[in-house]
């Protein structure tokens, strides 16, 4: 019994940093690509430095053979010269200049091979990066959806159906606000004796109500003939 309850203790805790993943999942990813951004600079950084000491070991590569090679020009004058004992001190500074030499070659080939290793690694990661970061474009905004749309089946659409009742009930008020001046300004204007009169005479109905320009020439044409 005891161990199926540590069991049973283990199985929870499990499954709440599962759930606990789940739920910040996109925050961890985040902290998980800085991360990696962090580790390809460094990476970039030991790149550089690696490139940095090869360039140092080819320099200092080429001073020894430039001193290897004075220094036999200057063993054979001394050989020439008879000079056994300065040639042989000599010859013993080549040698080491020899050795000197070569460990600067194998140097230069585990500095060549190492950056190609570097280089290969970190243009890998920074493709992987990319990948990453596409991807997390895409989680994000599918995230924003989802909550979205839970929203929408959960209170949100409960408050868009209210938004949209509120509105009806405003635009119906409105119209019954507006049908009811239309009404009264109607009811207004049919009880009023001047109104009346105005259409009467507009409708040719006795005399009309205000002069027209057809009236003034027919009463000056009158006149004029008068006058003949």
């Amino acid at each position: 019994m005891f161990k199926q309850i540590i069991t049973l203790f283990r199985g929870v805790a499990n499954q709440s940093a599962e759930d606990f993943t789940d739920r910040h999942a996109l925050a961890i990813l985040k902290q998980q690509m800085n991360d990696c951004s962090n580790a390809i600079m460094s990476a970039r950084k030991a790149v550089g430095i690696a490139i940095a000491q090869n360039e140092q070991e080819i320099i200092q590569h080429k001073r020894i053979l430039a001193r290897i090679e004075d220094l036999e020009q200057r063993t054979i004058a001394a050989l020439e010269q008879d000079k056994k004992k300065l040639a042989h001190e000599a010859a013993e500074t080549i040698a080491l200049l020899e050795t000197e030499c070569d460990a600067t070659k194998q140097a230069q080939k585990l500095f060549t091979t190492e950056i190609d290793r570097l280089k290969k690694i970190v243009r890998s990661a920074e493709i992987r990066l990319r990948e990453l970061k596409r991807g997390q474009r895409i989680a994000t905004a599918t995230d924003q959806t989802q909550r979205l749309r839970e929203a929408a089946t959960g209170s949100g659409l409960s408050t868009l159906i209210d938004a949209e009742e509120t509105l009806l009930r405003l635009r119906v008020r409105q119209q019954q606000i507006d049908t009811t001046a239309s009404a009264i300004a109607e009811m207004e204007q049919s009880g009023d004796p001047e109104r009346v009169i105005k259409k009467l005479a507009e409708a040719g109905c006795g005399s009309p109500q205000k002069t027209s320009a057809e009236d003034v020439l027919a009463r000056l044409k009158k006149k004029t003939k008068k006058s003949a």
